[in-house]
């Protein structure tokens, strides 16, 4: 659906210049749910606004199906937008603001109220068509803006982190109904967001971004469970790392040197490393396990045990220096509970372990 090629942003000249975008490449599919995930000023919502037509890059071209995106205007893009604020016309009805964008395309009355009444039904707001915007939640009104923006029916929906302004449950029941719509239309999503639960439970695949570049494009699972480098690791979700010796490596796997001594298996890192050199180890706290320190990878002594309600986080102090998270679920017939102080040893599977670029 949407090719973008060498794309580079740089605001302002000579030394007051700033990149914001180097050197960007990826492709979208067709019915796709696309997020672009980052820290705030990673570059995404510049790569968003340069789909958009909102901003022009410097280099790269943008096309789509095909089709270069750069000599269009805007308003002529197959394109609609959703921003952070819902922009919604207060004094104007629910249907009304749904039919706006209709109104100023010139389409016939009959197709606006055709189109008004399925997008009512499709983000479940009929029977607040008539309700004024002002009298209807935030959670309502997010549906509204994105009821809007799907009317005239665009092959490409960017969303510039519209459930910023939700509070926490609310966000996590409209993740829900993203996805819905999102398959329900078979329109192409493209999604902004820094909160990495929103990336990973809507997307089908994820740009995670950092100082403009895109340092790793993957499915949820790959991109949580395979992390590539360091930045991505500990960006997306709770992860150990682990200083180990690279022993050697063939294919996808890797022999290491844990700190302990202990030799295991680990997935290698894409592009290859040199046996023999220092390289890092991401392992996530609910892939590892506890148990006695006979035979474990690293052991260690208890240092804190924190409660969350669904599992427990066991903060082990490891005897090889520094620390390790174990994430285990809580049980109803767990019979013990582990005290800090306690020797513990902290074991996973071989080829848990993810080794990393950097």
């Amino acid at each position: 659906m949407i090719e973008i090629e060498g794309v580079r942003k740089v605001f302002g000249e000579g030394r007051d210049s700033f990149t914001a975008l180097g050197d960007v490449s990826i492709t979208i599919d067709s019915n796709e749910f696309f997020t672009l995930l980052g820290p705030s000023g990673c570059g995404k919502t510049t790569l968003l606004r340069v789909i958009a037509g909102f901003t022009d890059p410097t280099e790269g071209r943008v096309t789509l199906e095909g089709r270069d995106l750069l000599t269009l205007p805007p308003y002529t893009r197959p394109v609609n937008t959703v921003f952070q604020s819902y922009a919604l016309f207060p004094h104007m009805t629910v249907a009304e603001n749904i039919g706006f964008g209709l109104k100023m395309l010139g389409k016939p009355r009959r197709e606006i109220t055709t189109t008004v009444e399925e997008m009512l039904e499709l983000v479940r707001m009929t029977e607040m068509a008539d309700r004024k915007t002002s009298q209807i939640s935030g959670g309502q009104q997010q549906r509204v803006a994105l009821a809007r923006a799907l009317a005239p029916r665009p092959k490409v929906l960017l969303l510039d982190e519209p459930l910023s302004a939700l509070d926490f449950k609310l966000r996590k029941d409209m993740r829900l109904e993203l996805k819905r719509l999102q398959a329900e239309t078979g329109i192409t999503f493209v999604f902004v967001t820094h909160d990495q639960d929103e990336a990973l439970t809507m997307s089908d695949r994820i740009a995670v971004m950092n100082h403009g570049e895109i340092r790793q494009i993957g499915g949820p699972r790959d991109i949580y469970d395979h992390p590539a480098e360091r930045f991505v690791a500990d960006f997306i979700g709770d992860t150990n790392l682990l200083p180990a010796e690279l022993l050697s490596t063939e294919g996808e796997s890797a022999r290491i040197r844990l700190p302990s001594g202990v030799e295991t298996q680990a997935r290698a890192a894409t592009g290859g490393q040199k046996a023999g050199g220092d390289v890092t180890i991401a392992v996530r706290p609910e892939h590892a396990r506890l148990n006695g320190t006979e035979g474990a990878l690293l052991p260690g002594t208890l240092g804190n045990v924190v409660y969350f309600g669904t599992d427990t986080h066991y903060h082990v102090d490891l005897d090889s220096g520094g620390s390790f998270v174990v994430r285990q679920q809580n049980q109803p017939d767990q019979q013990h509970h582990r005290q800090t102080g306690e020797r513990v040893g902290v074991s996973f599977a071989p080829g848990i372990g993810q080794v990393l670029k950097d």
